[in-house]
This record gives structure tokens, C-alpha cells and sequence, in this order.
């Protein structure tokens, strides 16, 4: 028969056993619920019109917990670069190739806000969780679906369907990400052939007036679409191409801007052929106080090229942005940018920058039939060797240093890893 003092060895037992069971079952349904909240928050962004402002309501209230959670843990939440691209159709590989390019080169943390149809959501996501670790670390990403507004006469499927598939949303994209205050809007078809805060500092330059920054369509009058075709007022002399647009969002909510695209479409819609940017060139045409003017290796594209060199910063300092347009990554009008596109495509996250991609650059050039754009000397990786020489630099100096002045450098250099 038990003794006394195992009875109460057993109870001791129990007890515990109990208290074990509710510490478990409390954390379960707890992490239950978050995890229950992030699914619903990911899923009403899958859904048009009325649920998109849910979703945004959703994201908000997630970062706000974990805003509160840092500061619980004395550590501020990250400040990262927002990127936005609008992908529909077949346009999802080269928005994967392109947003590769823009983390390779970085170890500033990136957000990623991409704009596309409910079928390619998910393979982003899948896509992007499996980058490695290294490089997934380095970044944030949302999926919005694509929606358009319906105001004043004007029905979603008009923008839907004006120029490219989606292309306009870019027009909308500050009423819909109303907590973020800039960002960097690029098309699919770009690829960054350098740091990306580096575009990022332009901000930097911006005036009181600025809330967008552009570049201008054409170097040469002479080949310029706007000022011999256009049938609409456009910005300045020769216009401005909209492949890379700095956007100050707060400041273009202040602005009479998503009135005026309504009014603009509506009394140009019949005499523009480019669609969102037409409407943007409109829109500068009566502000060119609000826009700032970046140089053309900002946004490079063949027209810089493909006659004779005509953007002179390029030639000198390397494409910063190369800006494939009409589809030259896949067609051999370009073999020069096809032949960079291929091998950013076919780099691996993880691989070396200066013996795996800018030598497939390199032979890739080599191998490709010749052309004016490839008479250029250092257009496509000067850029590239220009920074790896840089990076080569600071880690020769930061070898040079005692070891706790190189653990507090490389901190303040990679504060991700």
C-alpha cells in the first residue's frame, strides 16, 4: 500500500503535469490565432475592390504588432526601400529576374509591393520563400490583386484594359498604399546593374514641389516619339519615359493627381497610344514644378543606343538601370541586352557577383552578334565592376582593422545578418 509521502510525491506529479499541459495549450492557441490572422490578411488581399482596403486594414494592424513587440524588445522596427511593379500576363519571370537583380547588389532591406492577378500570386510567394536564406532574409514582400476605381463615367475595365494589361494601376498605387510614404516604381522589364539605394538617394534632391522623378524620353529630337507623333501635351521638349519613377506618395495624396488622371483620360482617351504614360507626360505638362529630371543611365534603354550613343553619363560611369523595353530581353533586335538578361536569369542567389555574373555577362557579350549597343565600351558592366571593386575595397580595410572594430563595421554595413 502506497505510503503517505508517495501520495504526495504523485500529487507533485500531477500537478505538474497539468501546469505543463496549460502553458501548452495556451501558447498553441495563441500562435493558432496569429498564424489564423496572417492567413485571412494574405487571403482578402485576393479579393477586388472593397476587400482590398480589409486586406490593407489587416496588414496594418500585423505591423503594428510587431511595431509593438520591438519596442517591448528595446529594438526599432527595420527602415527598408519599398520597390513596386505591376506583373500581369507572362510578365512574372522577368519581375522574378528583376527583382533579383535589385537584392544582389544591396544589404539595405527591401519591400517588395507587388501589383498582379490572383492566378501568379502564388507562385510570387513561392518564388521568393525560396530564395536562400541570405538573400529571403533581406526582404519583405506584399501581393495586392489588381483593382482600378470607377469614378466620374469611367469603369474599371477602361484602365484595365488601356495600353498593357494592368500597366495603369501604377496610376493608383498612393491611394492604395496610403502608409507608405515613397517608394520606387519600376516596370517588369528592368534589371539594376547596381546598389539600389543609390536610386533611392535621389529622393534627397527632391525640392518642396517634387513628388515624382522621371527621365526624359529621348536624348536626340531627332528619333524623339512625342514631339513628332504626339497628339497630346506632354512634358517639356521630348517627354518623359515612365520605366522608372520615383514616387513620394504623401506628397502626390496632396496633390490634385488622381483627379486629373480621371479628367485627363477621359478628354484624351481617344488620342493617346502609350496609355499610363501618356497620362503621366499629360499630367507634368501643367505641373513640371512637381517633377524632378534624373539622367538617362537611370533608366537605359536601346533608343540610347541602337543608332548611335546618345546618352553620354552611360558612357562614362555604365548603364545604373537597363531598362529593356518593346521586349528586347527575348528578341534578337537587342543582342547586347538579351544577352545581359540572360545571364542575370540563369546567376543563382548565392553565387559570386564578379566570377559567376559579370563573367556570364562578359561571355555573353562576347558571343553575341554584333551591334551599336555593343560598341559601347563598359555600358553593361562598368556599373557592375565598379561596385565589386568598391566592396573589395572596404573589406581590404576592414581586415586592417582590430577585430571588435571590424564586428562593429561589418554590423553597420550588413545590419541584416
Amino acid at each position: 500500500m502506497p505510503t503517505r509521502g508517495c501520495w504526495k510525491m504523485l500529487f507533485k506529479l500531477g500537478l505538474t503535469v497539468i501546469i505543463l499541459v496549460a502553458i501548452y495549450m495556451f501558447y498553441a492557441i495563441d500562435t493558432e490565432l496569429k498564424s489564423t490572422k496572417v492567413t485571412e490578411g494574405f487571403s482578402n488581399l485576393n479579393n477586388a475592390g472593397q476587400d482590398t482596403k480589409y486586406a490593407a486594414d489587416v496588414v496594418d494592424e500585423l505591423k503594428t504588432e510587431i511595431k509593438t513587440e520591438n519596442e517591448k524588445s528595446s529594438v526599432p522596427p527595420r527602415e527598408s526601400i519599398h520597390l513596386a511593379v505591376v506583373a500581369c500576363g507572362d510578365r512574372a519571370e522577368e519581375t522574378l529576374v528583376m527583382l533579383k537583380s535589385a537584392v544582389l547588389f544591396t544589404y539595405i532591406p527591401l519591400t517588395f509591393h507587388i501589383f498582379t492577378e490572383t492566378s501568379l500570386m502564388v507562385h510570387f510567394q513561392q518564388q521568393l520563400d525560396f530564395w536562400p536564406p541570405k538573400y529571403r532574409q533581406r526582404i519583405e514582400f506584399a501581393l495586392y490583386n489588381i483593382t482600378f476605381p470607377e469614378h466620374d463615367g469611367v469603369k474599371a475595365e477602361e484602365w484595365q484594359k488601356l495600353f498593357k494589361p494592368c500597366a495603369c494601376q501604377r496610376l493608383f498605387i498612393s491611394d492604395i498604399l496610403h502608409h507608405i510614404d515613397s517608394l520606387i516604381y519600376v516596370d517588369t522589364d528592368v534589371l539594376f546593374l547596381g546598389p539600389i539605394e543609390d536610386i533611392w538617394a535621389l529622393f534627397k534632391s527632391f525640392n518642396s514641389s517634387h513628388m515624382s522623378a522621371l527621365a526624359i524620353e529621348h536624348e536626340d529630337k531627332a528619333i524623339g516619339w512625342y514631339n513628332r507623333f504626339a497628339r497630346h501635351p506632354y512634358y517639356g521638349e521630348v517627354g518623359v519615359n515612365s520605366g522608372v519613377m520615383l514616387m513620394n506618395l504623401t506628397r502626390m495624396r496632396a496633390s490634385p493627381w488622381l483627379q486629373k488622371m480621371n479628367a485627363f483620360y477621359k478628354e484624351y482617351k481617344l488620342k493617346i497610344t502609350f496609355g499610363d504614360q501618356d497620362l503621366i507626360n499629360i499630367y507634368f505638362h501643367y505641373h513640371p514644378d512637381q517633377l524632378y529630371i534624373f539622367s538617362c543611365e537611370i533608366n537605359y534603354r536601346p533608343d540610347h543606343c541602337m543608332y548611335m550613343s546618345v546618352c553620354k553619363p552611360a558612357e562614362k560611369v555604365g548603364a545604373v538601370i537597363l531598362h529593356g523595353c518593346r521586349r528586347v530581353w527575348f528578341e534578337d533586335k537587342q543582342p547586347a541586352f538579351k544577352a545581359v538578361y540572360q545571364a542575370f536569369k540563369e546567376h543563382y542567389l548565392g553565387g559570386s557577383l564578379r566570377y559567376d555574373l559579370l563573367a556570364s555577362i562578359t561571355k555573353n557579350l562576347a558571343a553575341a552578334e554584333p551591334s551599336n549597343c555593343g560598341k559601347v565600351e563598359g555600358l553593361f558592366t562598368r556599373r557592375i565592376d565598379s561596385h565589386l571593386t568598391h566592396i573589395d575595397s572596404q573589406q581590404q580595410q576592414q581586415q586592417q582593422l582590430p577585430m571588435d572594430q571590424q564586428q562593429q563595421q561589418q554590423h553597420k554595413e550588413n545590419p541584416i545578418s
